[in-house]
């Protein structure tokens, strides 16, 4: 099982998000640490993301790595869609 961890960034839009989005974004780390590459909302992302993953959480991307030698999954970002790929 894999260890979810929070950069800065991503930490302060976690504890800043409303109680609903906090919800499914929780559901979304469980769903992570079970499997970070299978599931209809995981995608790889091209560049200049390569290398890089994300989760769809309705409006919201979680965007992510993972590093299989310790096991664990960087969130390195929270964001809207909007504002994702830009």
């Amino acid at each position: 099982m894999y260890e979810v961890w929070l950069t800065r960034d991503a930490e302060k839009f976690y504890q800043a998000a409303d109680e609903p989005l906090v919800r499914r974004l929780h559901r979304c780390f469980q769903q992570l640490q079970r499997n970070p590459y299978e599931h209809p909302n995981i995608k790889g992302l091209r560049r200049p993301l390569a290398g890089y993953l994300r989760h769809r959480v309705g409006d919201w991307r979680v965007v992510y790595r993972v590093d299989e030698d310790q096991q664990i999954i960087t969130v390195v970002l929270i964001v809207h869609r909007s504002q994702a790929y830009g």
